[in-house]
């Protein structure tokens, strides 16, 4: 917690990825934390596009970080960090794959295919219920995406969650552009498909147990107490 107080407090947060990867380099091995922080969210969305389990997630994780600092010095700094160090972490999470011999789906939080960034940053709900709601929400999409393999499921992640360009997708996954963008449609026409027939299913949005306390209770308490019907 110092290291990072001692970024913040000196300005050094603002630098660009290439100024801290030089000065990490040259001996500032407390500036890699700068670079971790920075890119954290979208490194984990990448592997989580191959793995499952949590622990698993955070351990490649863990390992995309030391060799991407072994390799530090290979670094070319006409590329993105984020391009370089999000295939380092491709790499290793497919190794974990192949030594487990089974792939992990992926589980992300996800809105419609078209439109998943609002969802994903919306936090100004104005009561329990709707976060409440938002969770179910959520668990249902994840199934949706959970469906889709791997090979579409990551350019959607690095599209339509990270935002990241074409140009970075193609440059992390070594696939043309036009590849990609074939992908990308695939994805979404699937997450539509795999949406309508989760929506099909009769316990999704299932009205119960705390919810439907909470509505019964706030019924009884509005009606007027000894009014004969």
């Amino acid at each position: 917690m110092e290291a990072v107080n001692h970024i913040r407090a000196s300005g050094e947060a603002a630098l660009p990825d290439a100024t801290v990867v030089s000065r990490v380099l040259a001996g500032e091995i407390s500036l890699y934390e700068l670079l971790m922080r920075r890119h954290n969210q979208k490194l984990y969305r990448a592997i989580r596009s191959y793995l499952k389990q949590e622990q698993e997630v955070e351990d490649a994780m863990q390992d995309t970080y030391l060799k991407a600092f072994e390799k530090l010095c290979q670094f070319r700094c006409e590329a993105q960090f984020s391009t370089w160090l999000i295939r380092i972490g491709i790499n290793t999470a497919l190794e974990k794959l192949r030594e487990r011999k089974r792939v992990f789906p992926f589980s992300l939080l996800t809105g419609q295919p078209e439109d998943i960034s609002k969802l994903l940053t919306q936090t100004n709900f104005m009561n329990p219920e709707h976060i409440a709601i938002q969770q179910e929400t959520k668990q249902l999409l994840e199934k949706a995406i959970d469906s889709i393999p791997e090979k579409y499921r990551i350019i959607y992640t690095l599209r339509e969650v990270e935002g990241m360009p074409v140009s970075e997708i193609t440059a992390c996954l070594d696939l043309s552009e036009s590849n990609v963008k074939v992908r990308l449609h695939r994805a979404k026409a699937m997450l539509k498909e795999s949406l309508f027939k989760l929506s099909k299913s009769r316990d999704v949005f299932e009205f119960g147990n705390k919810r439907c306390d909470a509505i019964v209770e706030r019924v009884m308490e509005a009606l007027p107490a000894g009014r004969k019907l």
